[in-house]
């Protein structure tokens, strides 16, 4: 997991016209996506507008120049915190629906509805329409421009602040990682290698999980004292330097908040 931490960031740094293009605007065009997607009525209409949505976000992937295993590989990594939510409606009678009809019983007397089937397979379309946004943006974006996108877009700069401090040193802390890995490596330690004994796998895990935490407070204090010196207090905040968007990310932004909540009308009203 930490490894595809530094992936998902060396991939952001792309140039193509899809990186290159404003934070703002992909920031925007992925929340609209989202907000459309989760505010669309619980319908089988849901799946017209996930066809389309896909579609676009096809579009806008092939001009990203990223292959599509990547984009697999990072939907696998996310789709089990999804997954089990959706599967598990269809075993529950939604209160979307007046009746229901099952399609047939498991052991125990586990019933499972068609229109529960129905409902979870609308959370699914909904699901993915967002993921895919999501991981659009994450790909195309570097943090530290999305976290600039935000504060031009309003956030507040005490948030931007902590933010960015915090995806600072959540990539030092996965050098960090990295190295204990890389040190517990060379004296040939495997936690995984069932030929030793647990009792030992679990004191060289617990020591090396001591030794990070210790690493990180002695890191975070010397990271404190260093703040404190260059005249970090209250009214400290992270600089945003003013960008105003070229005519084509206007008109791209425009095009693009217009046309998804176009398709989702167009969809539930077909």
């Amino acid at each position: 997991m930490i490894e595809e931490l530094f992936s998902i960031e060396g991939t952001a740094q792309g140039t193509s016209r899809i990186h290159r293009c404003d934070a703002r605007v992909k920031i925007l065009i992925a929340l609209v996506a989202i907000v459309t997607a989760v505010a669309f009525p619980y319908t089988t209409a849901v799946y017209r507008f996930g066809i389309v949505m896909m579609i676009l976000f096809a579009v806008l992937w092939v001009f990203s120049d990223l292959s599509p295993l990547v984009y697999l590989k990072r939907f696998l990594l996310i789709l089990p915190f999804g997954f089990f939510l959706i599967f598990f409606q269809i075993f529950f009678q939604n209160p979307h629906y007046d009746e229901f009809h099952a399609l047939f019983t498991l052991p125990l007397g586990i019933a499972v509805y068609a229109e529960s089937v129905e409902f979870a397979s609308i959370l699914a379309v909904k699901y993915l329409v967002c993921i895919s946004f999501i991981i659009l943006l994450s790909s195309t974006t570097t943090m530290q421009a999305m976290l600039e996108g935000a504060g031009r877009l309003g956030l507040p700069p005490e948030f931007t602040l902590v933010i960015g401090m915090m995806v600072r040193y959540l990539f030092v802390f996965g050098r960090m990682y990295l190295r204990v890995q890389a040190a517990l490596s060379t004296r040939c330690f495997d936690s995984f290698d069932r030929s030793l004994p647990h009792r030992y796998r679990l004191r060289m895990l617990a020591y090396t999980i001591g030794t990070i935490f210790l690493r990180s407070f002695e890191q975070g204090e010397r990271t404190y004292t260093s703040m404190l010196c260059r005249g970090y207090g209250k009214d400290s905040h992270l600089f945003v330097r003013k960008k105003p968007l070229t005519y084509s990310e206007r008109a791209f932004l425009t095009i693009s908040l217009i046309s998804i909540p176009v398709i989702a009308l167009a969809a539930w009203l077909l």
